[in-house]
């Protein structure tokens, strides 16, 4: 589990696909995944669900 990651944390999404790194801002955490939105990048404002591996680090433990 990455230290500090729990809800209202944003943390840095790595680029994946076609979609850059950005951060993100989580709602809730799952086994696998988190949920929330997207704070930065192409898909700012968009709801999301992305992997837990894809987190790089915690940028704000909110």
């Amino acid at each position: 589990m990455i230290e500090n990651l729990r809800p209202g944390a944003v943390v840095v999404i790595r680029a994946f696909d076609d979609v850059p790194e950005h951060r993100f801002r989580v709602d809730s955490i799952h086994e696998d995944c988190v949920t929330g939105t997207a704070v930065t990048g192409p898909l700012a404002g968009h709801y999301g669900e992305p992997s837990i591996e894809l987190i790089v680090r915690v940028v704000d433990p909110a």
